[in-house]
């Protein structure tokens, strides 16, 4: 069965989800033909492999903190910061302790 994506102009909630956290599970927000907003859990450990896409992206800790590598460089990540990384950069994250983190990417073709 597949999640429905929130319609335009609808409330998405991005809070902390705190105790529910490790019960949680990574969804898709939305997806346009040209951005994809999607709200990640990362379980303390876990790793996202190094990959890359072409358009570009942000990256908000919602809460947790994880270790983010892009470019050759490697920074711990906190609740309530927030990246942008070029089309094309590699980037990948490890878990430091349970996590979830609002990832957007714009899609190019």
């Amino acid at each position: 069965m597949a999640i429905p994506h929130a319609a335009s102009g609808q409330l998405i909630d991005v809070y902390p989800l705190v105790d529910k956290l490790t019960e949680a599970r990574t969804v898709a927000l939305f997806k346009t033909g040209e951005l994809e907003v999607m709200r990640l859990i990362v379980p303390a450990g876990k790793t996202v492999p190094s990959h890359q896409v072409k358009g570009e992206i942000t990256v908000q800790c919602l809460e947790g903190e994880f270790e983010f590598t892009a470019g050759g460089q490697t920074q711990l990540m906190r609740a309530g910061q927030l990246l942008w990384l070029a089309g094309g950069v590699q980037y990948g994250l490890t878990a430091v302790r349970d996590s979830s983190l609002l990832l957007s990417i714009v899609l190019r073709k």
